[in-house]
């Protein structure tokens, strides 16, 4: 396994992290669209890096950028949302497994919920490894939603 780490995302981390979400497979296993270069720098300069309740974790491997991890209060119910994204070259290799639990020693906030494609089944045992239990399975709908059928997670 990688010696993993992580830490604050700093600004030069978000070419990296723009390249791995630019991965059209990595995008088509997270059923999350990629966005291109400027509104991706964008969301996270004016809303990710910004915001005192807001977690941005940058998760390096043997040195190198390998993604992030994300955590921020939901405005419509309160929740503390949770989410990662990991570069391809780095699945299957326990990097992701082991950033989240890093990241749930700083997270001091309970419940933390997330969601997961049903397809991505990698990503759900790595949130069932670091504690989170599955509480249901829906589809996302509503205006402009994507029909994508998720699984939603809950840690304790």
């Amino acid at each position: 396994m990688s010696a993993v780490e992580i830490r604050p995302v700093q600004e030069d981390d978000l070419d990296a992290l723009y390249e791995h979400q630019a991965d059209a497979v990595a995008a088509e296993m997270a059923a999350f669209p990629s966005r291109d270069r400027a509104t991706f720098l964008e969301h996270w300069k004016s809303r990710v890096l910004v915001g005192s309740s807001n977690y941005a974790r940058v998760v390096l491997a043997d040195g190198a950028v390998a993604g992030n991890i994300v955590s921020w209060i939901d405005p419509e119910n309160g929740h503390r949302l949770f989410g990662y994204w990991l570069g391809r070259e780095f699945w299957g290799r326990g990097v992701a497994t082991e950033a989240v639990r890093l990241s749930l020693s700083e997270i001091n906030d309970r419940p933390i919920y997330a969601d997961v494609a049903l397809h991505n089944i990698g990503s759900q045992r790595v949130l069932e490894k670091n504690g989170f239990v599955r509480e249901s399975a829906d589809q996302r709908m509503g205006e402009g939603a994507d029909g994508i059928e998720l699984y939603f997670y809950k840690l304790d």
